[in-house]
């Protein structure tokens, strides 16, 4: 059955040459361009049953868009996103937008009109097992990798910051508390709250620790904890 359809690429000579085979397949291909920028322009004017939209970066903020925008002010037309070798999250985001399949670049000719088909009659055009890792990766997203640096430092004061640039710096208690005009007293209790909150056991192993996590940048940059 014919579709009437747009391909939307911005590599002109692969929307050409995919509009060629589906031409000879039987099917009405109404544009071959490849405005990235007026891709939703032009196929809203067209207003074809499919189009078949590329994109190099599937999971690149914004690249989406002109589907959000075909789907807003046009519904009925079924997108199918042409794209590479995906992420989850970049296939989970097309649908997002309102896509109606995904479609690798490198699938063959029959694939991409099955996928065609599928989405004009409003089914989802994408392999099931791709579909099931989109929304794995959505629903269990990985963890963020954990700053040591910046959980450190959530646990120590704006004095104790200061006490631990000191002991990094080699100063000993009596020029901690000179120059921080405290009492010795207090500069050592300083000291062992700060040995304590970073779990280490000696001055040594805190500057050590400080130095490898970024701790003391971490400090001065803005947004940092406050007394």
């Amino acid at each position: 059955m014919s579709v009437r359809l747009m391909v939307v690429d911005d590599h002109r000579l692969l929307a050409e040459a995919l509009a060629s085979a589906l031409k000879l397949r039987g099917h009405r291909v109404l544009a071959a361009a490849a405005p990235s920028a007026g891709a939703a322009d032009l196929v809203l004017s067209r207003a074809p049953e499919v189009c078949l939209l590329g994109t190099a970066a599937p999971a690149e903020a914004g690249v989406f868009d002109p589907v959000i925008r075909i789907k807003r002010e046009k519904p009925q037309i079924a997108v199918v996103v042409l794209g590479p070798v995906p992420s989850p999250r970049g296939v989970a985001s097309a649908f997002a937008a309102g896509a109606s399949g995904y479609v690798r670049h490198d699938e063959r000719i029959e694939g991409v009109e099955r996928a065609m088909m599928k989405a004009r009659a409003g089914d989802a055009a994408v392999a099931p097992q791709l579909l099931r890792e989109s929304f794995a990766d959505l629903l269990n997203p990985a963890p963020e990798p954990d700053d040591e640096g910046a959980r450190l430092l959530q646990l120590l004061t704006p004095r104790e910051v200061e006490v631990l640039m000191r002991v990094a710096e080699g100063e000993d208690t009596r020029l901690i508390a000179t120059g921080m005009r405290i009492a010795p007293s207090t500069a050592r209790t300083h000291v062992q709250r700060v040995l304590m909150k970073l779990g280490v056991g000696s001055r040594l192993e805190a500057a050590a620790l400080a130095a490898r996590t970024g701790l003391l940048e971490r400090a001065y940059e803005p947004g940092a904890a406050e007394e």
